[in-house]
């Protein structure tokens, strides 16, 4: 028996082969598939079985190209109502590939449809020697139930059960492997390792300590960060079965010239992917910013519209083909053209461009400590903000500002600040679109104002979203 292991950056998603001498099985596999056609072709086994922990909110799976690409059976719980062909599966079921047997445990928490697979190597004994578990148990963390907000509660009960009456009564030694790891919204507080073992997180994953129900149930509905708007939309597009990759319109590349005239038809949107202090130099108007350097698909995902085309400006070709990959990993399949020759292409044909001022640390401090009236705007988590902020700032997440922006006045001089820069361009971006005026973006965001000595060093600013386990004090 063999496991490959493939993590996904961004999105932080882990999914695996499970090889014998001859077939092996692909769990919770990533859109784009040919990682593991060739890593079978190097094994020297077939492709048979695709197995589902579930359906999966954070991104789009590629199930269906590798049954379609491959022949392989998909495996999928018979609680996710799938509309495409699959064998179901319910608790007590098994799987055998040659050697290798697995156990199916039903363990809704996470999501109502939740499967774990528990594998045992007969060839060596009759133990499990690992269990994927999907998005039930984490490194140091628990999945979040609130994916559902109707029936998060009662999914925190199942998640409990899930975990102390299942999960946690398999081996100390049998080893963890989840389909996320720290970066991924489905928890709140996941390690950095992308394997366990159910002994170590007895002992050290802080949601297990909480042994007592109701405290466990109130600590996954309480405070939890905000699920982003394609976790629900990617779920049902899993259910449904995802669009054939091989099926999505081809980017075009355009030159300046057919890519206004595609802005000018309408119901398109524009997706500007360079760096955010070449977003502030010059952009097309209406452009959304969304730095390729940042998470790009999980901000794509949370705030991109759905109706509309997507028109992508990018540094250059190979970028923008990235960029392409990360939106359709999240469901934003309708990216239709690039802009050939960039914003100097843009540029040399004369065409409207607007800027956005980026100001330092110091230079902000000075608006800080002097007598300017501004609106000092914090787009990060509302736990980042409450961590550490500057004094009379204001938060609104930025995912929120697409309706939030009425909260503010169009005549006021916004400076926009985030951890980095990029979140802040992106919510630079989207009050331009609403016809604010008067807007900087602060380089470095709250990363270089503490650096510079004038504020508290934010601590779950390397988490954008955070954990409910960091220290306030």
């Amino acid at each position: 028996m063999l496991i490959k292991h493939f993590f996904l950056n961004k999105i932080a998603h882990s999914s695996y082969i499970l090889a014998g001498s001859e077939v092996c099985a692909v769990i919770d596999p990533q859109r784009d598939i040919d990682i593991y056609i060739d890593e079978a072709r190097e094994l020297g086994v077939v492709i048979t079985h695709v197995l589902q922990t579930h359906l999966h909110a954070d991104f789009v799976s590629g199930h269906m190209d590798l049954a379609e690409k491959t022949g392989a059976k998909i495996y999928m719980a018979k609680k996710s109502k799938s509309s495409f062909e699959h064998v179901p599966l319910s608790d007590g079921d098994t799987i055998e590939i040659e050697d290798i047997l697995i156990k199916v445990l039903e363990t809704p928490g996470h999501s109502p449809d939740h499967l774990t697979f528990v594998v045992v190597d007969t060839s060596r004994g009759e133990e499990p020697v690992c269990t994927f578990v999907g998005d039930t148990l984490f490194v140091g963390d628990v999945g979040r139930p609130d994916i559902f907000p109707d029936i998060a509660e009662e999914l925190s009960e199942k998640l409990y059960h899930s975990l102390f009456d299942k999960i946690l009564k398999l081996p100390d030694f049998c080893e963890v492997l989840p389909a996320h790891g720290a970066g991924s919204l489905c928890g709140k507080a996941m390690g950095a390792k992308w394997h366990s073992t159910i002994g170590y997180e007895k002992i050290y994953n802080a949601p297990l300590q909480i042994t007592d129900k109701d405290e466990f149930i109130k600590s996954l509905t309480d405070y939890m960060p905000p699920a982003p708007d394609h976790f629900s939309r990617c779920n049902e597009i899993n259910r449904k079965g995802p669009e054939l990759v091989s099926k999505l319109p081809r980017m075009k590349e355009l030159k300046a010239d057919a890519f206004k005239e595609m802005i000018d038809e309408g119901n398109v949107a524009i997706v500007d992917t360079r760096s955010y202090l070449a977003f502030g130099s010059q952009h097309i108007p209406g452009s959304w910013s969304l730095d390729i350097n940042g998470n790009l698909p999980t901000f794509a995902g949370w705030v991109l519209p759905i109706d509309k085309d997507l028109l992508v400006v990018s540094d250059n070709y190979k970028e923008a083909e990235e960029t392409n990959l990360w939106l359709r990993r999240v469901g934003q399949d309708r990216v239709v053209g690039y802009l050939d020759g960039g914003m100097s292409g843009w540029a040399v044909k004369g065409y409207k461009t607007k800027h956005i001022t980026q100001i330092s640390a110091e230079d902000l401090h000075d608006k800080v400590k002097g007598s300017e009236k501004f609106v000092l705007l914090d787009v990060r988590a509302t736990n980042e903000f409450e961590d550490s902020h500057i004094e009379g700032a204001i938060n609104i997440p930025v995912a929120d500002l697409r309706e939030r922006y009425t909260e503010l006045h169009k005549d006021d001089t916004i400076i926009v600040i985030c951890s980095s820069g990029n979140r802040s361009s992106l919510g630079v971006s989207i009050l331009s679109q609403h016809d604010f005026k008067n807007l900087y973006n602060v380089a470095g965001g709250i990363t270089g104002y503490s650096e510079a000595g004038y504020v508290k060093r934010c601590t779950v600013c390397q988490i954008p979203h955070g954990s409910r386990f960091y220290s306030k004090n």
